[in-house]
């Protein structure tokens, strides 16, 4: 059973950045995609951005040009870089992965505050 784990959540104030981490312990096949996701207070859960397996990578519109997705395979492990932070951002991220368009596998999830 593959296990997801996130880590790099925090406080930050608007403009700033963090980088969240998510390790995937247990057997993951080499077609594995990765997903970050979140859901913000009163909110449905929102796709954020994923990484196919071959490295192309998605992201929603409000976050492109300020967020970064990358894995390390060696390490079984994905990022999602976070810059220019705004109060909006604000949510527990989860990772997720999974193959073929699903995701089977969810992290319990970080919290992310952008707050002044």
């Amino acid at each position: 059973q593959v296990q997801l784990v996130e880590s790099g959540g925090g406080l930050v104030q608007p403009g700033g950045s963090l980088r969240l981490s998510c390790a995937a312990s247990g057997r993951t096949s080499s077609t594995y995609n990765m997903a970050w996701f979140r859901r913000a207070p009163g909110k449905e859960r929102e796709f954020v951005a994923d990484i196919r397996w071959n490295g192309y990578t998605y992201y929603t519109n409000s976050v492109k040009g300020r967020f970064t997705i990358s894995r390390d395979n060696a390490k079984n492990t994905v990022y999602l870089q976070m810059n220019d932070l705004k109060p909006e951002d604000t949510a527990v991220y989860y990772c997720a992965g999974g193959e073929a368009g699903t995701y089977d596998h969810w992290g319990q999830g970080t919290q992310v505050t952008v707050s002044s």
